[in-house]
């Protein structure tokens, strides 16, 4: 009962959109309904300002890492990894939101936080070099998290290889309108 209490609340904390609270809370804004739509931290940059946006992003990426610690904090059995991928989950098919949530690199970043600092920092690292050479948030993010998936292959076991994997690829694919504004050169700028 205890596993299961803890896989309903990885879930649940992923599902928690600061976006939309914050948004609605200190904007009176429903964040859904300007700029891309999008539940995440960029969209809330773009449209309530850069504390709104960073405060998002922060708080997503600790749900993240949270989701990890709760095995250790209720102790259950379950593995950290798999409350990681429920959070990951929550955040882009959010159950308080219609399941329609973010990208999920905020939340991914709290994760592997928490499982490999070393290649997350070096996910970091690329991001905020792409991100300074481009201006492109999309570009940054799913560089970076190639880069860890790079780093794992590297360094980590299997397990932490298979999950940059899937944390990579499910950011490109959540990016796929990005990559098609990219291509065609109407992608916007952060700044």
């Amino acid at each position: 009962m205890l596993n299961i209490l803890t896989l309903f609340l990885s879930y649940l904390i992923g599902s928690f959109s600061f976006a939309l609270v914050i948004g609605k809370l200190f904007y009176k804004t429903d964040i859904r309904g300007y700029g891309s739509g999008n539940l995440g931290a960029t969209n809330v940059y773009r449209v309530l300002g850069k504390k709104a946006g960073l405060i998002v992003a922060i708080a997503d990426l600790l749900k993240g890492t949270f989701a990890c610690l709760l095995p250790q904090i209720l102790n259950s059995a379950v593995n950290p990894i798999i409350c990681g991928l429920l959070a990951i989950l929550g955040h882009v098919f959010p159950i308080f939101a219609g399941f329609k949530g973010g990208k999920a690199v905020a939340t991914a970043t709290g994760v592997l936080l928490f499982l490999t600092p070393f290649g997350t920092l070096t996910g970091f690292v690329v991001f905020l070099l792409t991100l300074i050479l481009s201006k492109y948030v999309s570009l940054s993010s799913m560089l970076a998290g190639i880069a860890i998936f790079i780093y794992s292959l590297i360094f980590e076991d299997k397990v932490i290889i298979a999950l940059s994997l899937f944390i990579s690829v499910l950011v490109i694919i959540l990016h796929r309108q990005n990559i098609k504004r990219l291509i065609t050169g109407t992608e916007n700028k952060l700044w």
